[in-house]
């Protein structure tokens, strides 16, 4: 899919696609990349190459956002099931519904394709494809601080539900949506 984005000098079109295995690596150093560069190490929760393999491919989708062919953002949807990381259970979600969840995961976008909506963008796409896959429930978690992502899942109808630590000590808030 080309979205067609408005950038100083004109209309950029960016490419959406899904990523596999074979960009893993690509993710995995534009992740790296732009953590860095954050003010803490506390406003995001790393993962490694191989959980995007073997779990997030496994159990869900990457999608990834090309400006002039080089990967400048990325986007992840779970769907969590009947695992132990099924935060569903803390939602209130019964038991027998928990197949029917679906967890937004990480977005990072570098620095280069900031303010162009690439964030409301992957969450609608996320919601759709979470809806197309059964999903009765979305859930996501964000740092207090990441001001940014908090008013992104907020516009996009996600409550905030609690608050808690979690990825190895990390504060998150943790927001839902009930898709109907």
């Amino acid at each position: 899919m080309i979205l067609r984005i408005k950038m100083r000098g004109g209309i950029t079109n960016l490419e959406i696609r899904r990523l596999g295995n074979e960009e893993i690596a690509d993710l995995n150093a534009l992740m790296v990349d732009v953590m860095s560069r954050l003010p803490s190490q506390e406003l995001f929760a790393m993962d490694d190459e191989d959980y995007f393999h073997d779990y997030v491919l496994e159990n869900g989708e990457i999608y990834g956002a090309y400006l002039a062919g080089k990967l400048v953002a990325y986007s992840v949807l779970t769907f969590p099931k009947q695992t132990e990381n099924n935060l569903g259970r803390e939602f209130g979600v019964p038991e027998k519904e928990l197949s029917d969840v679906g967890f937004l995961e990480a977005t990072v976008v570098h620095e280069s394709a900031r303010g162009l909506g690439l964030q409301r963008h992957f969450h609608r796409l996320r919601e759709k494809r979470a809806r197309e896959n059964g999903c009765r429930y979305l859930y996501s978690t964000v740092h207090p601080d990441n001001h940014a992502s908090i008013s992104n899942l907020e516009s996009e109808g996600f409550n905030l539900s609690f608050t808690r630590l979690m990825y190895k000590g990390k504060l998150r808030h943790c927001y839902i949506k009930r898709l109907l």
